[in-house]
């Protein structure tokens, strides 16, 4: 089945997971598990130097709350996009959390992440 096809409800069941494991080794700065999951052109774009030092400098990278809330999706292209409202632990206010999911070789793979 194409991702694009998925309910709000499947997707969500497939995404959430994958967001928790990323705010949880974004808060380890366990960069080898945070990319685990990646697609291949996201982990070539990942350089494991720059996401230390990223890990290192930032705060919210190392303090995000594990609640979080569904937003929606965003179909596009071969894409689903999947936001979250996110938490940080030491900071108040609320962070969109940015989730883009596709397929690579038959398993679904994360595309981008950010948080903003």
């Amino acid at each position: 089945m194409d991702i694009l096809e998925k309910s709000d409800k499947q997707i969500l069941a497939i995404a959430r997971p994958l967001w928790d494991d990323l705010v949880k080794f974004s808060n380890n700065a366990n960069y080898g598990a945070f990319t685990r999951n990646f697609s291949e052109e996201m982990l070539r774009g990942a350089n494991e130097i720059e996401m230390g030092k990223q890990f290192a400098r930032s705060e919210l990278t190392r303090n995000l709350a594990p609640d979080v809330e569904f937003l929606g999706t965003i179909r596009r292209g071969k894409h689903i996009t999947v936001l979250f409202k996110q938490k940080h632990k030491k900071k108040s206010g609320e962070w969109l959390g940015r989730l883009v999911l596709g397929f690579e070789d038959g398993e679904i793979k994360i595309f981008g992440a950010t948080i903003f």
